[in-house]
């Protein structure tokens, strides 16, 4: 099992939901277009992990984000781009969309 930077805190798919619902934070959707397009959490921003390097000035670095991918693992690698892009504010959705049992748009 990967190891997570300890820079990044990983959220139970029950505790995402809170905070979402709260707006207390962005959901970066890091999966393909067509992942994204078969189903995907309500606001969620699409931003494929093979694009997000070449799109980090789009982000605010002081916004608090939950990373999401299908099953955890490119969601890890984003996370560990966007903070050693000096984000702050990064949190992961543990076991990605594989995980998620609440409301999805399609």
């Amino acid at each position: 099992m990967e190891l997570v930077p300890k820079d990044i805190e990983m959220y139970l798919s029950e505790e995402a939901k809170q905070l979402i619902d709260n707006k207390e934070v962005v959901v970066l959707d890091v999966r393909t277009p067509e992942e994204y397009q078969e189903e995907h959490i309500p606001n969620a921003i699409l931003l494929p992990l093979q694009e997000l390097e070449n799109k980090l000035n789009d982000l605010d670095k002081e916004e608090t984000y939950i990373v999401v991918c299908r099953s955890g693992n490119r969601s890890t690698q984003a996370s560990e781009i966007l903070i050693n892009n000096k984000f702050t504010n990064i949190n992961n959705l543990t076991g990605g969309m594989n995980n998620w049992s609440y409301e999805i748009e399609n």
